[in-house]
């Protein structure tokens, strides 16, 4: 018996061990790439062009940043991105959730129906130029509202909710209605405090689809350079690389154009743009995290 526990623990031991190691390799893959990007922004351009940055950046400088937080137009492209995702995520968690809540209950008209109708959504869409002229007939192109009302309701996000929500007891309900509360009362009072973890995942979900989101900008509101989103500025940025370094090493001028071609080039300009759009969405996730796994968890046990 001695034997077979020394032996038991041996194994488990180098089986600990091993799950440990590919972990922690795992981790590295998907680490190290963001870590490289975030190295490289922070490099000397000519240093890092000779000998690429591995574990630190080479030739520390912060030129990559100063350069493009001057670019015109940025700070108002961060700060529409910024209204986007509070605005839109506000918005769409809640009528998500307040649409989940209905379809809870079993006295709400046409409750099948329409749910089904609103999963439906998830298969079928009209299309880029059907919603194009959806969004021209009511008036939104060039509008803000036009990132905003198109993503209010999610079925996706809909059904975490609404699957969350079915697993509270029902007696707590039950009791508020007794004591003459109502489905709005209860809705803000008693659910929505109680599922705080599925409404973090949402809105993890939610702000880093507004943040992301360029595409729209693109197709829908071109025209009014004032709705200009900080995804759709750099993603022109990135997509011009090139001629954004030469127009940056132009605006120098005298003693500063050798220092200036030097501290420029469209990689380091790629690496920096990157590290910028990826930092907000990597700040929301510490505060979220004790909520989302709960959150996802709970919401998938059924549908």
């Amino acid at each position: 018996m001695g034997q077979k526990k020394i032996k038991s623990s041996a194994s488990r031991k180098a089986f600990l061990a091993f799950d440990y190691v590919l972990l922690i390799l795992l981790a590295m893959i998907c680490i190290y790439p963001f870590w490289y990007v975030l190295c490289y922004s922070f490099s000397d351009t000519t240093a890092a062009s000779i000998h690429p940055p591995v574990l630190f950046p080479r030739g520390f400088t912060l030129s990559n940043y100063k350069e493009i937080l001057t670019l015109k137009g940025f700070f108002p492209a961060l700060g529409m991105s910024v209204l986007r995702t509070v605005v839109g995520t506000g918005l769409s968690v809640f009528c998500c959730a307040f649409l989940a809540y209905l379809f809870t209950k079993e006295k709400m008209p046409g409750r099948k129906i329409l749910y089904r109708f609103v999963v439906f959504t998830m298969y079928i869409n009209g299309g880029m130029i059907a919603s194009y002229i959806v969004m021209k007939s009511y008036g939104l192109l060039n509008n803000f509202w036009v990132y905003i009302l198109p993503t209010m309701i999610s079925a996706y996000n809909m059904i975490l909710i609404k699957t969350y929500i079915e697993q509270l007891p029902p007696a707590l309900e039950e009791s508020a209605s007794l004591d003459g509360a109502g489905y709005l009362t209860c809705f803000f009072k008693i659910v929505l405090p109680l599922c705080k973890p599925i409404i973090a995942t949402v809105v993890v979900f939610v702000a880093v689809g507004q943040w992301n989101s360029w595409f729209d900008n693109h197709i829908y509101t071109r025209a009014n350079e004032n709705l200009t989103t900080l995804q759709y500025l750099l993603y022109n940025y990135l997509n011009e690389a090139q001629r954004l370094a030469e127009q940056l090493k132009n605006a120098s001028s005298g003693a500063d154009m050798t220092q200036a071609m030097a501290a420029i080039s469209p990689k380091g300009i790629r690496m920096t743009i990157t590290v910028l759009a990826s930092l907000p969405i990597f700040a929301l996730y510490p505060f979220m995290q004790k909520y989302f796994s709960k959150g996802i968890m709970v919401g998938a046990v059924k549908g």
